[in-house]
């Protein structure tokens, strides 16, 4: 209430009514009887409430609804008997629609007003030619041009009157919702109206005819029942009945088109896609996986905003178009509510479901000017919501890996893998109790001739997504074997670990290579360990993997790195052969600062040395925190305050003069304060 909605369907509907009540006055005392005992007044009746139930669509992609085949008997009414009686007979069809249909009482006055004042148009034109139609005035060829003008104004009124309520509802401009509506219902007025005059006609000569006209009628309706079936299976998913990738495209670039014709206006795209889906479908089965989905389309199209579209991309991804949105704030407002509204169970043969959604953001015109752009810097944002486990994430230009800076960068790594610019450099990793070294772990480098310097964080995702990975991991694999064995050889027996992705471990060619290796270079398989992150626990397929068994009997540990950034179980760590788990860095640095942090790595320590593996505190940068750790019963520990990552020669210097325990005083001066704790 108070609404500019509000206000418009307050004023069309007082104005309609009122109408209707000075209409009716004007019917003469007599008339109401006469009607009563016409067969032909009932006939018309009858027709006006049967074509008032069901609307004929000639496209599904009309926004102010079909036109009701009422409308050729009413205009029938209206040149035969006169604005009163046609304007009565039409909404005694209206309020039986309502009645049937269970429309909210505001929309059936609002439709009785503004058909009341549709036929109070076309007869004013009708008085403006002299035409004073009373009972049995049949047209003549003479009064084409009349009919004509009352029958475009009759469209050209209720068309108005409609667009404005849904262009108000939909918070779109009235000239978007025209023009894509007017042309669809313009071929179906056209029609229903042109066969008003033939039916006066009819009713002058035989009333008993009238019923024929419903054959027409029919016709239309059937007709335009099976273009609208097509024209919906093309443009929307065949499941959840939501919009496809095809009608979102549309709707997208006639926002986007809106958007540009008005300074400062947004349009938002969100991309969703829905957490552990695959999990439903492969436990369940397909069937109970299709009717998740159809629960969520139901879920998503109820909690947006009248006029943004929900559709459906593909499998368990779907979209949301806001044509019209004030910033980014807003669109994160509409991002939070849909998934408020999926994290409500569902229940589905008989078990509960959890579900939650990741979705990303992306704006025109502040992330992309087009519908691709949009929809794939929307897709970045919705990877970065699923990665950090965030829910609801906005395009940031600079954590886009497809950016052109960083698509440039991935040619240059290609290339920096057969003109040698990458180095393996060394950490040691520290005894806490014995303050002895117990290993290093190997770190990759890459010297750019032009960028200097770049870390692993800038380059190995975008190695992830493409066939260098493999290039990265033989190169790595292969340094830190040589390496290894000049240690070993020279009586330096330290274990070197190196991190692999997720892909290179499942890989059958690993153990191979790592095989042929050892054997090339005289090592013992416990010279190399392999660290992987603990997001192989989140699949089962580590578990039963060719690859990982035949580590396992090679005899190659692995460790898990990064631990307690995701949500896996540690007692899944069992089925894994894991030697040693790596608490992140970002819990361990914090130790004495924050209590809920301190809690965490305990717990992990605790629960580590229960299932008899090791743990690693990764990121130790002061003396507090190593002493903590050590209070704590952590194992081992790497990071700054111990050493910093250092090159081949400078690790092996390092290594023969800390031969006795390490401890804080041992730390590698830097006197030029040139190391940076946050490139470890």
């Amino acid at each position: 209430m108070g609404s500019p909605l509000w206000a418009y369907l307050t004023a069309v509907t007082a104005t309609g009514i009122a109408a209707l009540v000075a209409a009716l006055w004007w019917i003469s005392p007599g008339d109401p009887a006469d009607l009563v005992r016409s067969p032909l007044f009932w006939t018309l009746m009858v027709l006006i409430v049967l074509g008032d139930l069901r609307p004929v669509l000639l496209s599904s992609s009309t926004a102010a609804g079909g036109t009701y085949p009422s409308t050729m008997f009413t205009f029938a009414a209206l040149l035969h008997y006169g604005l009163p009686v046609a304007a009565l007979m039409q909404a005694v069809g209206i309020l039986f629609n309502g009645a049937v249909t269970r429309k909210a009482w505001h929309r059936v006055l609002f439709n009785v007003a503004q058909v009341t004042l549709a036929c109070a148009a076309a007869g004013a034109v009708l008085a403006l030619f002299g035409h004073r139609p009373g009972a049995a005035w049949v047209p003549a060829g003479t009064d084409l041009l009349a009919i004509g003008l009352a029958g475009l104004a009759y469209f050209v009124t209720r068309g108005l009157l409609v667009c404005g309520a849904v262009a108000l509802h939909e918070r779109r401009s009235v000239h978007r919702v025209i023009r894509t509506t007017i042309g669809h219902q313009s071929l179906v007025y056209a029609a229903l109206l042109g066969l008003a005059p033939l039916v006066v006609v009819v009713m002058n000569h035989s009333p008993a005819l009238v019923p024929l006209f419903v054959a027409p009628m029919a016709a239309v309706y059937f007709t335009a029942t099976i273009s609208v079936r097509r024209d919906h299976q093309a443009m929307h998913d065949g499941l959840t009945g939501l919009p496809n990738r095809k009608l979102l495209v549309l709707r997208t670039e006639e926002a986007l088109a809106e958007a540009r014709a008005r300074q400062g206006e947004r349009v938002g795209l969100l991309l969703l896609d829905l957490d552990r889906f695959k999990e439903v479908n492969d436990t369940l089965g397909h069937p109970v996986g299709d009717r998740l989905l159809q629960t969520v389309a139901h879920r998503l199209t109820h909690s947006v905003r009248p006029g943004d579209v929900v559709a459906r991309l593909g499998g368990d991804e779907f979209a949301v178009l806001l044509p019209s949105v004030r910033d980014a704030a807003a669109a994160r407002e509409v991002a939070a509510r849909l998934r408020v509204a999926l994290t409500e169970p569902v229940r589905l043969e008989g078990m509960t479901f959890d579900m939650d959604a990741s979705i990303g953001i992306a704006l025109h015109p502040d992330h992309a000017p087009d519908f691709e752009l949009l929809l794939q810097r929307s897709d970045v944002a919705m990877y970065l919501a699923k990665e950090g486990r965030t829910g609801v994430e906005l395009y940031v230009a600079d954590k886009d890996r497809n950016s052109p800076e960083r698509l440039g960068l991935l040619g240059d790594l290609r290339r920096a893998i057969d003109r040698g610019e990458l180095a393996l450099h060394y950490q040691p990793k520290i005894d806490l109790a014995a303050g002895q070294v117990r290993g290093v772990e190997a770190l990759l480098r890459w010297r750019h001739p032009v960028r200097g310097t770049v870390y692993p964080d800038d380059f190995i995702p975008l190695a992830e997504q493409s066939y260098l990975m493999r290039q990265l991991t033989e190169y790595v694999i292969d340094a830190a074997l040589e390496q290894a064995a000049d240690w070993w050889h020279a009586g330096v027996h330290e274990q070197i670990s190196v991190n692999v992705s997720a892909r290179d471990l499942l890989d059958s060619a690993l153990p191979e290579r790592l095989e042929a290796g050892l054997a090339k270079h005289r090592l013992p398989p416990k010279a190399i360990q392999l660290e992987v992150t603990e997001r192989i626990l989140m699949t089962d397929q580590a578990y039963t993997a060719d690859a990982v068994r035949a580590l396992n009997s090679l005899g190659v540990p692995l460790a898990l790195d990064d631990f307690g950034t995701g949500y896996s179980s540690l007692v899944r760590l069992q089925r894994l052969p894991v030697a040693e788990v790596k608490i992140d860095a970002s819990f361990v640095r914090r130790i004495c600062e924050s209590g809920d942090d301190e809690r965490i790595v305990r717990s992990i320590v605790d629960l580590v040395r229960s299932l008899g593996l090791r743990s690693v505190a990764e990121g130790v940068e002061s003396a507090e925190v190593a002493a903590r750790l050590e209070e704590m019963g952590c194992d081992l520990a790497q990071g700054w305050w111990f050493a910093e990552p250092m090159s081949a020669a400078d690790a092996t210097a390092w290594l023969r003069e800390h031969r006795a325990p390490v401890r804080p005083a041992f730390r590698v001066p830097d006197p030029a304060g040139l190391l940076d704790p946050q490139t470890a």
